[in-house]
């Protein structure tokens, strides 16, 4: 901060007069541990400076993204509940005044829109701050992935049932097809390469310091993709692409008999490697969704440094979708639309779980028109920053044991002063 530059507004802006008798903060990103120890003690809450400024080396940046949790939870802990409410609600009252009158100051002095939002680029972290695993949005987002995976088996054996008779509906015509001959062990082929891409998935996931936050992205994204998919399954039933796949309609058997079915697809996760084999399944390809966000979260959460793993995450995702078509196992839309939601949903989510204004957020639309992020974003402010740890220690399981319980002791007690 320039030498010359004020921490307090002692003059309110332009229309503001009377309106507020307590000083304007001004700069707050930029403030140092010794500007916010001041501040509390001009509120009447200097005995949190301590805590705040010296224990948590709270500044600036850390202190406009604090909520009512991260006063309440640990570390912070303010245990009194009036005292937790003050510090919240000077702090609130903090940054709305903060705000208001950087608006008004351009309001004042007749800024245009480019100098407005030139200094209004406060310097927030472009990472991610005090990221906690959550491990309660990790349980929902497995279970939300597991009901998907058993709904996605069930509607295949529903779809099986329901293919269109081969002599009566030849293929269709498709350019890719046409012109493809056809690689009888390609489909197998393109499973070894998903397999690969879990592998290196695994591998980035057991060594990086953030794999909570990640697994439930993935569970949460890719659950969500493939309950699109069940509905576009069942709505439309294609012809087989295929004169060479054997796939006629079963007879209609009880739910038992299709639950048994479900659970066998269910259990070798739809591949032919582990021996399933289903029909029907055509619109949209579920082994170009699963390469193509493997692929993505391999790339999103490792440096741009690893250059030669990401162009090996390319070419293996580039290559299985090209064993789809040689298989003839999909028509090329199938593969087209599953690489577009895929790659859309991916990258739209990041896009909004990287904004603060999505993120910190808690508007009734923003609730409604994007659930799943609201919930599972709300304490993530930023980019989850690509850190990398030794998982293989007692200390670290320790930690994780604590957090849990923790938690759960935390949680129990403010429900008790509610």
């Amino acid at each position: 901060v320039l030498a010359e530059e004020i921490i307090w507004e002692e003059s309110p802006p332009l229309g503001m007069e009377g309106i507020h008798t307590r000083p304007r903060p001004r700069h707050v990103d930029r403030w140092t541990k010794e500007d916010i120890r001041e501040w509390l003690e001009e509120v009447g809450l200097a005995q949190y400076g301590d805590r705040l400024c010296d224990e948590h080396s709270i500044d600036g940046e850390t202190l406009l993204l604090l909520k009512e949790e991260d006063l309440r939870l640990p570390p912070l802990e303010i245990k009194v509940r009036a005292q937790l409410k003050a510090v919240d609600i000077e702090l609130k009252f903090m940054i709305n005044l903060w705000n208001v009158s950087i608006f008004a100051r351009f309001r004042e002095s007749g800024s245009s829109s480019d100098e407005m939002g030139s200094d209004l680029s406060f310097s927030f972290p472009r990472h991610a701050k005090n990221l906690r695993p959550e491990f309660w949005k990790l349980s929902v987002s497995l279970a939300y992935f597991f009901l998907v995976s058993w709904v996605t088996s069930f509607t295949m054996v529903i779809v099986h049932d329901r293919v269109p008779d081969m002599t009566r509906h030849p293929p269709l015509p498709d350019i890719v097809l046409d012109n493809i001959p056809l690689i009888p062990w390609a489909f197998d082929m393109s499973e070894i390469c998903a397999s690969v891409l879990i592998c290196i998935s695994v591998s980035i996931l057991v060594f990086h310091k953030h794999r909570f936050i990640i697994l439930r992205r993935f569970f949460g994204l890719s659950g969500t993709v493939f309950l699109l998919r069940c509905v576009t399954m069942l709505i439309t039933s294609l012809s087989v692409p295929g004169d060479h796949l054997d796939c006629k309609a079963r007879p209609a058997g009880d739910l038992g008999s299709k639950l048994h079915e479900a659970s066998m697809i269910w259990r070798g996760a739809g591949m032919s490697i582990q021996g399933v084999r289903t029909c029907g399944d055509y619109m949209f390809s579920g082994h170009t969704v699963m390469l193509t966000m493997l692929n993505f979260f391999i790339t999103e959460y490792t440096s741009r440094k690893f250059y030669f793993l990401h162009v090996i995450s390319w070419l293996l995702n580039m290559f299985g979708v090209f064993f789809i078509l040689a298989a003839h196992e999909h028509y090329s839309i199938d593969v087209f639309i599953a690489f577009y939601i895929t790659s859309r949903l991916f990258l739209y989510y990041h896009t909004l779980a990287n904004n603060r204004t999505f993120t910190q957020g808690h508007s009734t639309k923003t609730k409604v028109y994007f659930p799943m992020l609201s919930y599972f974003e709300g304490n993530v402010y930023g980019t989850v920053p690509n850190e990398f740890e030794w998982p293989f220690s007692l200390s670290y399981w320790m930690s994780v044991l604590e957090a849990v319980f923790h938690r759960r002791s935390t949680n129990a007690d403010s429900s008790k002063i509610d």
